[in-house]
């Protein structure tokens, strides 16, 4: 598309997952709302890919990029028998884990023998299989260690030339205005991709944004440290624009590199609008479980030693009344070391881990606590800027407690919005903290008006948009206010492409070896395990699922009998086979434990013995076992708690409770089938519920019967408020309008022909979300009815094409269906569209690549 017939292309330029990155987030939405046609480039996680990952946020169109490491690959030992006889067909420490897991497996099953072999013998075994481990740890260090830097970024860190053979092509062909190249990983292709497209004619500028001052870091390989420095020195000088994120950084890049005009500064902070709106729906406070009265010190963001949280939890013994609360995104070695030391300080009770939220609810969300830490050690790149935690603690109005790095300290200092003590000293740790809680109420009075503005997105994207204008010459015409700060990455709709579903790929050498079950509700974690399967090849998967008699049987590799869950034969069958399928992740649905009940009734007793195995563990909830009754009856009208049997709500509000407990102390990462459900969990992701698209499409038109086929086929009348509708749909079809069509009791073999042959299908009106069954009739083209709350209609977005409906207003939602046929068959064909872009299992793959990345 030319310029002429567009507004004026930015292309955003990140080489990392885009996905937690709240600055290229931002940045790619202040300029949609603008009016710039924005595209958000990163990397995709799935490196052997042959496709492109695409997506969209709002307006924005997101593209993930697979990078293959093909010049960036290690070469191997050069000492190849050394290796085989040292490393054992073990390639990562992955699969060492599993190794050690087996061997432990194996030493259990020798020792319960009735006639055990000799000591002598297991303590051989056991010094062979020590031996083999030492043996496997040496040569990871030694086999395979770089030459020294050469101070060329093409050879010293050449995943930069592979970042640039997998972006630059897509950059060119995007043909954009202006790049803005977001770190160090993306300056080669930014500059080189300018440079072609300007030898090619087509004007285009490019924006270099230096996250942190590069020559200061820390670098873990030194190999690393020269290639990067290398390529920014080699670069900056031609970039049109730099900008940064500190008045120091950015003099320190103009002295260093004779840069003509110093770099814009573009502070981290957050979006002001919407915070302290009132619509808080979850607190750090309320996660940890805390009363009002409890003092409550934050710290949220990257965990790195750099971080100085050891200093902190060093400091907790002497501080007995307060708690700490770490919002972070994922459980690393450090974290999982800082825990360990305080429970050695007999502080871990103290200690409570939270997951992130969405960038835009980071305020709000800390604002219930009293203090934000800022514990960072001294060095370049902490001492020389703002990070963006200081401007969230303060729009949260939390005063700071910040070690002596110098911009912080000495803006906490100038505000006096905090106190200070010196860096990795436990004992003014304590110290500052004690003032601050004391003086809380006054400092946080001096957290100013003008504090608040300049620390805000859109004060600091304000600078950056005018940039935009500076350098392309370019103005888009028409702004977007309209494009919500808080819009949300979702699927693109695609209008053509159909992916079928086909078997998932057994359990083998794969780099990703996928557990899922053991409740395989609707077959779900069976489709999850084709979509993921299909979509990335380094993952292979075993399904499992537990069988009652009344159960349907789904597709698995495993069925287990749930009815032996209290047999101790039975429970270390299951320790056996788990321990020993060699899973490096495991997605366990529904909380069910995978041992059978041999460490309690969730899977939060099974995990000590799936960390010792190294397996990582997700929740996935489905609706029941989460969906709180009582809370759902005060968010809805119509309930479907109002009309269950007698005792069966009290029950799943116990199982609900319990399992969000679970979820809530074990930290794991979360993921749910059900928009709605994200009000029971709220940290959760959503992962949409996988159908068959290509088995469910249908070319039947519909609306074209003097008489249209209304089908509803509840599981269970209570579930779906079959009984609130049936009385409305029975006038209907008494006066001739439509003919109803109830479905009770039907295998569900026939009901695909079912659904296929109907006009419109009426899916509930108690729960204010959308299921299995409301899907599959998307996917056959069907209009859909059913009522959607206010919470599902945000979360999902607008292009939903269920149409949405009250037991209250059903009767005149259907009548305006059949007073307007042509507008009812575009919306079966809406749908199938929507099917097949948000539930054929892409979108859900991609949604659990981080987690599987992991």
């Amino acid at each position: 598309m030319s310029s002429s017939a567009r507004p004026p292309r930015l292309v955003v330029l990140v080489a990392n997952g885009i996905t937690g990155d709240s600055r290229v987030q931002k940045t790619a939405l202040a300029a949609a709302r603008d009016g710039w046609d924005v595209v958000l480039v990163g990397r995709s996680l799935q490196a052997k890919s042959k496709h492109l990952d695409r997506s969209a946020m709002g307006p924005i169109e997101v593209i993930r990029i697979p990078v293959k490491p093909v010049l960036s690959r290690q070469r191997g030992s050069r000492h190849k028998v050394r290796q085989a006889l040292t490393q054992f067909r073990l390639p990562d420490k992955p699969a060492l884990a599993r190794y050690r897991a087996r061997h432990q497996a194996w030493l259990r099953a020798q020792t319960s023998k009735p006639n055990p072999p000799p000591r002598a013998w297991i303590k051989a075994h056991e010094a062979f299989h020590e031996l083999r481990v030492r043996a496997w740890g040496w040569e990871q260090f030694h086999g395979t260690q770089p030459g020294p830097p050469t101070g060329d970024w093409r050879t010293d860190w050449p995943i930069l030339l592979d970042i640039d053979l997998a972006f630059g092509p897509v950059l060119e062909e995007l043909q954009p205005d202006v790049i803005h190249a977001n770190d160090i990983n993306t300056i080669p292709t930014a500059a080189m991709s300018a440079a072609r497209l300007r030898a090619q004619g087509k004007e285009c500028v490019w924006i270099y944004d230096a996250h942190e001052y590069v020559q200061g870091v820390e670098w873990p390989k030194p190999e690393q440290a020269s290639g990067v420095k290398a390529a920014e020195r080699e670069f900056i000088v031609r970039a049109d624009a730099v900008v940064t994120v500190s008045e120091q950084i950015a003099e320190k890049l103009r002295t260093s590199y004779g840069l003509a005009k110093s770099p814009l500064v573009v502070g981290n902070s957050p979006v002001r609008e919407g915070i302290r709106s009132g619509n808080v729906t979850v607190s750090v406070r309320a996660r940890a479980g805390l009363a009002e009265d409890v003092p409550l010190m934050v710290y949220a963001g990257w965990i790195g030693p750099e971080r100085g949280l050891d200093t902190v939890i060093a400091g907790l013994p002497q501080l007995p009344e307060h708690h700490l609360a770490l919002v972070t995104g994922r459980t690393t070695p450090l974290l999982e070391g800082l825990l360990a030391k305080a429970g050695e300080l007999g502080v871990r009770d103290r200690v409570h881990l939270l997951p992130y939220v969405a960038p835009y609810e980071v305020a709000d969300y800390l604002s219930s606590a009293d203090l934000g830490l800022i514990p960072f050690q001294r060095t370049p790149n902490c001492e020389l800027s703002l990070p963006t935690k200081v401007s969230e603690y303060l729009h949260a109005g939390l005063p700071l407690v910040t070690s002596d790095v110098q911009v912080v300290s000495a803006y906490v200092n100038q505000h006096q919005i905090g106190e200070v003590f010196t860096s990795g000293d436990a004992d003014t740790f304590v110290a500052a903290v004690k003032r601050a809680t004391a003086r809380r109420q006054e400092l946080a009075a001096h957290i100013s008006e003008p504090i608040l503005d300049d620390l805000s997105w859109e004060r600091q994207s304000s600078k950056l948009l005018q940039l935009y204008r500076d350098v392309s010459a370019l103005a888009p015409a028409v702004p977007r206010p309209d494009v919500p700060w808080t819009v949300q990455e979702g699927p693109p709709v695609r209008t053509s492409e159909r992916r079928e579903l086909t078997a998932w790929r057994a359990l083998g050498e794969t780099r990703i070896r996928l557990g899922l079950g053991p409740a395989n509700y609707a077959g779900q974690a069976a489709a999850f395990a084709k979509a993921i399967c299909r979509d990335n090849p380094d993952v292979s998967a075993e399904v499992v699922m537990n069988m009652l008699p009344a159960s349907r049987e789904y597709p698995a590799d495993i069925y287990v009998d749930a009815q032996r869950y209290r047999d101790l034969d039975f429970q270390l069958e299951q320790v056996r086979r788990v321990l020993t399928a060699g899973y490096t992740h495991l997605l366990v649905d529904a909380f069910i434990p995978i041992f059978g009940h041999l460490n309690g009734d969730t899977i939060q007793g099974d995990l000590a013995a799936l960390n010792r195995a190294g397996i990582k563990v997700g929740l996935l909830a489905h609706g029941s076992e989460i969906r709180h009754p009582g809370r759902h009856r005060e968010r809805h009208e119509f309930s479907l708690f109002d009309d269950a049997p007698d005792g069966i709500a009290q029950k799943l509000q116990q199982k609900a409770e319990r399992n969000r407990r679970v979820a809530e102390e074990t930290g794991l990462p979360a993921f749910v089938t059900t928009p709605d459900l994200l009000e029971d969990l709220p940290w959760a992701t959503w992962v949409p519920l996988v159908v068959d698209v290509e088995y469910w499409a249908c070319d039947r038109p519909v609306m074209e019967r003097s008489r249209p086929l209304v089908l509803h086929a509840p599981s269970k009348r209570w579930t779906k408020g079959t009984d609130r509708i049936l009385p409305a749909m029975q006038a209907l079809h008494d006066k001739g309008a439509i003919e109803l069509r109830v479905a009770e009791g039907v295998a569900w073999a026939d009901m695909p022909e079912l659904v296929k042959e109907c006009d419109i299908v009426l899916d509930q009106f108690t729960t204010g979300s959308f299921g299995t069954f409301a899907v599959e009739a998307m996917a056959a083209g069907k209009p859909v009815v059913a009522y959607l709350s206010d919470q599902v209609v945000s979360s999902v977005g607008s292009n939903l094409p269920i149409v949405n409906a009250s037991p209250v207003n059903l009767t005149e939602v259907v009548e305006s269906l059949l007073d307007d046929r042509d507008t009812t068959a575009k919306i079966g064909l809406a749908s199938a569209q929507y099917a097949q872009a948000c539930h054929d299992g892409t979108w859900t793959a991609r949604q659990l690549a981080p987690f599987l990345n992991s």
